[in-house]
């Protein structure tokens, strides 16, 4: 998936013209809005499997694109959909936030049976409700949490199969979890990101990091940051697999972290198994 054209700030330069546009033909009343604009948030979730990532591409079928085109449907007007983070393809969200701004009379509680009426079963509104004229689904976003799910049954099943990675080799949980210690806190993850990312800097703040079985054949593994770099869940994930599997030990983790090479990590998960869980502003 390539990355979007960014100006100095990091904002997305269609985002920017969007705003642009909004700000020169209304004028801001005491509220904060401009004339009769609103801006609206809604929490989604989808399944991934069948998109090329959240993003617009052109000709790909994209979360973005179809939920723009819902909105579209009901209010009669095309209205930019800003997202907290851009899921890549094949992932999957539970807790997505996005943002969008209209001039649309609808009342805030008919937008979720609205939008799910006219978007496909893959992805479904759980909530809406008016946000601030200045609320950023993704800048204003201040923890992130991911969720990766392997399936460690000899059979993987048909129902989790887009939703979980299968591994059935038996795993040294106990090194990993130490391993997952080196990586929580404040550090530079260079060594964590694929080519192709748009960041600026590569210092992020994992603030949690766990491993847990839940007693079912499902291991998850959960990731709280206050960001995340191009693939950087996945290449951990594909890392801490490494030393559950013995090729390499705990320990390694530390050099690997500080050596701030991409080579010396382990490969990038799957994208099935990856679910965003949560936002938190």
């Amino acid at each position: 998936m390539k990355a979007g054209n960014a100006d100095a700030t990091g904002r997305d330069n269609d985002e920017k013209r969007i705003g642009s546009v909004i700000t020169k033909t209304g004028n801001a009343d005491a509220t904060g809005y401009r004339d009769a604009a609103r801006n609206i948030k809604l929490v989604l979730e989808y399944d991934g499997t069948g998109y090329c990532g959240f993003q617009r591409q052109k000709d790909l079928p994209t979360i973005q694109a179809t939920l723009e085109a819902a909105i579209e449907t009901i209010t009669k007007i095309y209205s930019h959909v800003t997202a907290s983070g851009r899921t890549d393809a094949g992932v999957h969200a539970l807790g997505q936030v996005v943002n969008f701004r209209t001039r649309a009379r609808i009342p805030v509680e008919r937008f979720v049976p609205a939008l799910n009426s006219v978007l496909p079963e893959d992805i479904r509104v759980r909530c809406a409700e008016e946000a601030p004229w200045s609320f950023h689904a993704r800048y204003d976003a201040r923890w992130k949490t991911y969720e990766y799910s392997i399936d460690t049954r000899p059979v993987p099943s048909v129902f989790t199969r887009n939703f979980a990675y299968h591994l059935n080799i038996p795993l040294d949980l106990e090194e990993m979890k130490q391993a997952a210690r080196f990586l929580v806190g404040v550090h530079d993850f260079r060594s964590f990101v694929s080519s192709g990312g748009s960041a600026k800097t590569f210092t992020r703040n994992v603030r949690r990091l766990e491993i847990t079985t839940c007693d079912d054949p499902i291991l998850r593994i959960q990731i709280e940051a206050d960001g995340f770099l191009y693939n950087m869940v996945r290449t951990i994930v594909g890392t801490l697999l490494e030393v559950g599997l013995g090729k390499i030990h705990a320990e390694d983790v530390l050099r690997i972290r500080d050596a701030r090479d991409r080579r010396l990590a382990g490969p990038t998960a799957p994208a099935c198994g990856l679910c965003l869980i949560k936002v938190d502003y």
